[in-house]
């Protein structure tokens, strides 16, 4: 079980002060640690951008401390939204909603439209509710690379470019929010998360997977995402220990992500054995892609995901830094149900 950890009142103090000065906070949810700004300072937002190297045309989220605010920040709030809200916030969860004249073209990225996200972590919650106002806040690291789940993952990446860092312990869930918008009551998911397609389908009937056309740009929806500093390939389940074998060839040094042990030690293979398990295996998942890209391998290879539906937020950003890892290897690829395979 994940040990929660609250901020002491001093450190509460440190981090408010700081984002009504304009500065940068760290703070945890329970997807992952966020690089959070004053959402009404466009300034301090845009150091987030800068710190981060994210495109400009990247919308953040605001983070609130309860639904009863929605109306400071959305101009319109669906009745299905509503009904979304009261069964999920707190918790992870991203509503995309037209946005209030008061909400900055920085923060939505220059849409009509800002995302929200009310977070269940308990020192979230405290930030927000002592700081009194929302939050902007993508994952707190580099833009495209692994989100980072402990504090000392933020550390790492970003040394002590950013003052305040409130360590609240590990992420509970370690993957991103389930992101939707809306056309009139229609819920369209776009972006899979810890809350399901079967569970909102329960909430609000009928949900429209995807982006489509006019659809609205959400965090995370780049191709290329997610992605550690190591190419990532996706290999068929069957073939996880012949791929290591074979690429570890000649002392190539190579990492490998599975659900299983290896069948015998290879040599020069760095091998984690995540489980079978997609709750322990999201929350994992971050972790030992840090440790892998570590290993100092010349390659990540990580065996195919289950496809049913409790895997579908793990399988979609696998995805995506495989793709990363495709885009920067001149070597051929093949895509197969969504993976980069090797041929």
């Amino acid at each position: 079980m994940v040990r929660v950890v609250r901020a002491t009142l001093v450190e509460l103090e440190n981090a408010v002060t700081a984002l009504r000065d304009g500065e940068l906070v760290v703070f945890p949810t329970e997807t992952v640690y966020g690089l959070g700004a004053n959402a009404q300072n466009p300034t301090a937002v845009r150091r987030i951008f800068e710190l981060k190297g994210r495109p400009a045309d990247h919308p953040l989220i605001v983070h609130l401390d309860n639904p009863k605010y929605l109306h400071r920040w959305a101009r319109e709030v669906p009745e299905n939204a509503r009904k979304l809200a009261a069964r999920f916030w707190p918790g992870p969860l991203t509503m995309v909603l037209p946005r209030s004249e008061a909400v900055h073209d920085v923060v939505t990225g220059g849409q009509d439209t800002v995302a929200i996200r009310v977070p269940s972590h308990p020192m979230a919650q405290q930030l927000l509710t002592a700081f009194g106002g929302g939050i902007a806040a993508p994952s707190a690291n580099r833009y495209g690379r692994v989100s980072p789940t402990r504090a000392e993952h933020v550390r790492e990446e970003f040394g002590d470019a950013v003052r305040v860092v409130l360590d609240g312990g590990e992420s509970q869930i370690g993957l991103e929010s389930t992101i939707v918008s809306f056309d009139g009551e229609q819920v369209r998911l776009l972006r899979p998360g810890f809350i399901t397609y079967s569970q909102l389908k329960e909430v609000v009937g009928d949900v429209v997977v995807g982006a489509g056309t006019g659809a609205p740009r959400v965090p995370g929806a780049k191709a290329t995402h997610y992605a550690p500093l190591t190419p990532m390939t996706i290999v068929p389940v069957d073939e996880i220990d012949k791929r290591a074998e074979q690429a570890s060839e000649g002392a190539r040094r190579i990492a490998v992500l599975a659900q299983r042990l290896p069948l015998k030690t290879y040599t020069s293979v760095t091998w984690i054995n995540a489980g079978r398990r997609a709750d322990a295996f999201a929350h994992d998942l971050y972790s030992n892609l840090r440790a892998l890209d570590k290993a100092g391998c010349e390659q990540i290879l990580v065996q195919d995901v289950p496809s049913d539906e409790k895997w579908t937020a793990i399988r979609d950003r696998l995805t995506r830094g495989a793709a990363a890892g495709a885009a920067s290897d001149s070597a051929q690829v093949t895509d197969t149900g969504g993976y980069s395979v090797l041929p």
